[in-house]
């Protein structure tokens, strides 16, 4: 019995029915290695192949993108080359702009000193024309066109006069002019002398001609003051009396 069982044992594991052996061959791991390594660099040559194909096929070329690119690049390499030159001209043309705009701001201002000297210079001529000969035979000092103009800034006014000599001309006057402001300033009055450098004290300036000067200057106040109106004398040297005065009054 046990013999029967033996045999059937036997026959299963070595007969017709018993399981099927496979051999391998042995492969050294570095020949695994290097096999899969070849697999991978084909595999990947090949997607890469498949890739730029795909893209050449749908249009698009990795070549053309490089020229493309290039051209760009070089279009906005110029693009800013011309941008750098627009800027250097406008700068160029804003600098002549400025140059011309101050030398016609000061052509306009000698143009306008001009004017205001040919003015005067023709308001001298038509005084002097009037003077009739022999009129003024006395030896009187006189004070003519006596004006007074605001400044530019506040407190800042501009003198103008003439002064003439009557009677004898052969003989020099030597004296001074004093300039006296009437001033209201928070609320008080006062008469300052406007005094220059060079001028006797108390006085404006001095004067020494022979038949007529002309005299004409700037001075300064306090801002906050008010200018009621200014007196004009003439003094000669060695008399305490002015020889001549003159008042313009401001509104």
């Amino acid at each position: 019995m046990h013999m029967q069982k033996l045999i059937k044992s036997i026959r299963r594991r070595f007969g017709i029915s018993a399981p099927k052996m496979t051999v391998r061959t042995h492969v050294a791991w570095y020949w695994r290695w290097l096999g899969l390594t070849l697999f991978a660099a084909v595999s990947l040559a090949l997607a890469t192949w498949m890739y730029d194909a795909g893209r050449r096929f749908a249009g698009f070329d990795q070549s053309e993108v490089q020229e493309e690119l290039i051209r760009l690049r070089n279009t906005a390499s110029r693009l800013e080359a011309e941008s750098a030159e627009l800027h250097a001209v406008a700068n160029a043309s804003d600098a002549k702009v400025r140059i011309e705009q101050s030398a016609q701001q000061q052509l306009t201002a000698q143009m306008k000193a001009l004017v205001e000297e040919n003015t005067r210079l023709k308001e001298d001529l038509a005084f002097f024309e009037g003077l009739a000969p022999g009129a003024r035979r006395d030896d009187r000092l006189s004070i003519h066109r006596f004006k007074i103009e605001r400044g530019s800034v506040p407190g800042e006014y501009h003198y103008r006069l003439l002064v003439l000599q009557g009677g004898r001309r052969d003989r020099e006057f030597q004296g001074a002019i004093q300039i006296l402001a009437d001033l209201q300033d928070k609320g008080r009055n006062d008469m300052i002398a406007i005094t220059e450098e060079g001028a006797p004290s108390g006085m404006t300036r001095r004067l020494k001609f022979k038949f007529f000067q002309r005299q004409e200057g700037s001075f300064k106040v306090s801002s906050t003051a008010r200018m009621r109106g200014v007196q004009v004398k003439i003094f000669e040297n060695g008399i305490a009396e002015p020889r001549a005065t003159e008042s313009v009054k401001l509104p």
